[in-house]
């Protein structure tokens, strides 16, 4: 089973239901449902989430969304090493390089993202939700 690494925008696009890209999103969740793949996020993604989520929703709502989102995914942890990795490298947006480190030490076979152009010179493939829908169909 493909194990994929989910970047924090298509997350927020899923929970907000963005105009233009959650069907897209959702596809990709439904995907897992279906143990069609494995999801990872990274522990940062929910702070993020939460924080961004909390703008827009209730409190009781997000904590409910996100608890609700937890179980769709494995949650791989933000440690000393990726730390490490993220501050060497040079990723415009440091939470970009947080987030591909994660996804390269948990052995994810892609990462997808609305961000693609933030993550070149990638050892794994960058896609869009369309674009893995579309290559996994």
């Amino acid at each position: 089973m493909k194990k994929i690494f989910i970047d924090t925008n298509i997350i927020l696009d899923l929970l907000s239901k963005r105009i233009n890209y959650y069907e897209a999103s959702q596809d990709l969740f439904t995907y897992a449902i279906d143990n069609k793949i494995k999801l990872v996020v990274s522990t940062l993604t929910f702070a993020n989430a939460h924080y961004i989520l909390k703008e827009q929703l209730k409190l009781k709502k997000v904590r409910s969304s996100l608890r609700k989102f937890k179980t769709l995914v494995e949650v791989a942890n933000f440690d000393d090493k990726i730390l490490e990795l993220a501050l060497e490298e040079e990723f415009k947006d440091f939470e970009d390089g947080v987030q591909y480190y994660i996804a390269i030490e948990n052995s994810c076979d892609a990462l997808v993202t609305r961000n693609k152009k933030d993550f070149k010179n990638s050892s794994i493939p960058i896609l869009n939700a369309t674009e893995f829908i579309n290559l996994n169909k």
